[in-house]
């Protein structure tokens, strides 16, 4: 059995199935037996652990909500359930995973050709294929309409050039999804690594996200043919489809993190003796601020089963997913901070989760939509009124 005992103050798990719960068990006891052993080095020495990837397969944890191809199938409450315990193993896990399934296997399944469903998904599936998703561009990252990377059509093919960067995945990818801008709008394009003038190189320095591939991606009059454009998707309505469900993923993502970092401080909190040889639990200040986590951890598990279960009945809308990531996102950030002020100097150490996660969480935070674009996209919502056009 796994040795986290979870975190459940409201009686959350009376909410799911049998099915549901085992499906968060067996993610929770792969963190456990494969992934809190070498998390640790793996964010010091700047290490995806690669290795781990055929296991995820086997167990289904790649496009786990996709139907078809050798896909689980699974509902978006279980898919939501398998991203927090990635996450509470650390937030360069869950992302590979959600770039992989959210990114780019969802637009071929849902915008492929039949030819290109068959050649990607089931090895994409098994881990055996990795994929990326070129969105993100140096000048352009809240404003993907702005794009420069462009696609020009020359008879049976297309030539893209351009750049994207802050492309998770890119450089252990063997096919890049490329949204570039063509005549008839903004198409979305497999590359195949080994392409002539496609490259892809690795962003290094980076405080956070370290157990994670963080790339940038080069056309240079990369010749691809026609057939390797996704035929169903035309204009922005493409990627940000794609971003929709990766969103939905953060949100019940970053749940774990917190989790880890509640569950953390709460343990140190009974056992760390100060003062009179009280455990600072004791005392006062220590207890407001672990009664504000759990809260918010309550809360923000709420925002997320409800959010699963409209998705699994279609009702799920943009506007929705904008609270629910920016919501989850900010309270996570803010348990890791409380958390490491409760471990006093101890937090700063990689002893400890804690600091590995608010790092990692100052960057989720900011990817997929930041916090200021999300609270736009709710206020579109209730008001009417955009105000980013």
């Amino acid at each position: 059995m796994s040795s986290f005992r979870g975190v459940d103050y409201y009686h959350i798990d009376s909410l799911f199935s049998e099915q549901e719960l085992l499906v968060r068990q067996t993610a929770r006891q792969f963190v456990e037996d494969r992934v809190l052993p070498e998390i640790r080095d793996c964010f010091r020495e700047a290490r995806f652990p690669r290795h781990l990837i055929p296991e995820m397969g086997r167990l289904g944890f790649l496009g786990a909500n996709l139907e078809g191809y050798g896909c689980a199938g699974m509902s978006n409450v279980e898919y939501g359930l398998i991203m927090q315990e990635l996450e509470r193993g650390d937030s360069g896990l869950r992302s590979f995973v959600s770039v992989q399934g959210a990114l780019v296997m969802y637009p071929i399944l849902s915008y492929g050709s039949e030819q290109q469903k068959a050649r990607w998904l089931p090895k994409m599936q098994s881990g055996e294929v990795l994929g990326c998703f070129g969105l993100t561009e140096p000048d352009f990252g809240s404003n993907p309409a702005g794009m420069r990377t462009n696609a020009r059509k020359d008879g049976d093919h297309y030539i893209l050039n351009g750049e994207k960067t802050w492309i998770t995945n890119g450089t252990l990818a063997a096919v890049a999804l490329v949204w570039a801008r063509a005549e008839d709008g903004i198409r979305g394009f497999l590359v195949e690594k080994g392409t002539p003038g496609f490259s892809s190189s690795d962003i290094h320095g980076k405080w956070s996200m370290r157990a994670s591939v963080t790339s940038s991606l080069a056309l240079s009059d990369c010749r691809v043919h026609s057939s390797q454009m996704l035929p169903g998707a035309r204009g922005l309505k493409g990627p940000l489809s794609c971003l929709s469900q990766a969103r939905h993923g953060i949100g019940w993502g970053v749940i774990g993190a917190a989790m880890d970092c509640y569950e953390t401080a709460r343990q140190y909190s009974i056992l760390r003796k100060q003062f009179d040889d009280k455990p600072i639990a004791s005392h006062q200040l220590v207890q407001e601020k672990l009664a504000w986590m759990i809260t918010e951890i309550t809360k923000a598990q709420l925002l997320a089963v409800h959010a699963g279960r409209l998705k699994d009945q279609d009702k799920l809308e943009p506007a929705h997913i904008s609270m629910l990531k920016r919501n989850n996102v900010a309270i996570a950030l803010e348990v890791a901070r409380m958390s490491r002020d409760l471990l006093g100097a101890n937090g700063i150490t990689d002893e400890y989760p804690i600091m590995r996660h608010l790092m990692n969480l100052e960057t989720v935070k900011t990817y997929e939509g930041t916090d200021h674009i999300h609270a736009l996209v709710i206020v579109e919502r209730v008001t009417g009124v955009a105000a980013y056009k």
